[in-house]
């Protein structure tokens, strides 16, 4: 896509939203549903491989973006330059292996993403363990989301050796499967999709 398309493609939905009384209508809530709808349907593509359908979909997510950007804009807050600027500072701060070679040593896959969770832990400066992940993520992904924040804290899940509590034993199958590599949430949607196909 050049730029060109990515102007004409902000200069389509501002007019969009200025003659189009469906989308004059929408504000940020109205529009939470489809941007996890959009979310769900682009995984969906990248799971089945399906290149024609991930550029369609990630075309989808896209809109869905600069609907909150423009909407934003509207209420004077900000746009959706604002939006980019703000993302290229931040891939410039959390990639100083790229950016600033002369600071970062990081070289590895697995020194880079330490590096970039150190610097977004610097950032954010949270109060507590789970504080930035929303409540509302898949259980699975939560459960991953927060075995991981356990180790980089330097602390390990307290889970009986043989766990009886349904919960329990969930959050270890999710820990044994981050432990192999293995995203527990794609693993079970495939395992679904296995067992739901005719």
């Amino acid at each position: 896509m050049t730029e060109s398309a990515l102007l004409e493609l902000v200069e389509v939905m501002a007019r969009l939203r200025r003659e189009c009384a469906w989308k004059a209508g929408q504000t940020h809530e109205s529009l939470a549903r489809y941007l996890l709808e959009e979310t769900y349907e682009t995984l969906e593509a990248i799971e089945a491989g399906d290149d024609v359908h991930l550029r369609e979909e990630l075309g989808d997510l896209l809109l869905q973006i600069l609907f909150h950007a423009v909407i934003a804009e509207e209420q004077g807050r900000f746009d959706i330059d604002d939006v980019a600027a703000d993302l290229v500072v931040k891939l410039r701060r959390r990639n100083p292996h790229v950016f600033a070679p002369e600071t970062s040593d990081a070289a590895d896959p697995e020194a880079i993403n330490e590096q970039w969770e150190r610097i977004k832990a610097e950032e954010k400066q949270r109060s507590g363990l789970m504080e930035g992940v929303p409540e509302e993520l898949p259980a699975l992904l939560r459960a991953v989301k927060a075995l991981d924040r356990l180790e980089r804290a330097g602390r390990s899940p307290d889970l009986p050796p043989a766990p009886e509590d349904l919960g329990d034993r969930l959050l270890a199958l999710a820990a044994e499967a981050r432990a192999a590599g293995v995203d527990p949430e794609q693993a079970l949607r495939a395992a679904v999709r296995r067992v739901a196909s005719p």
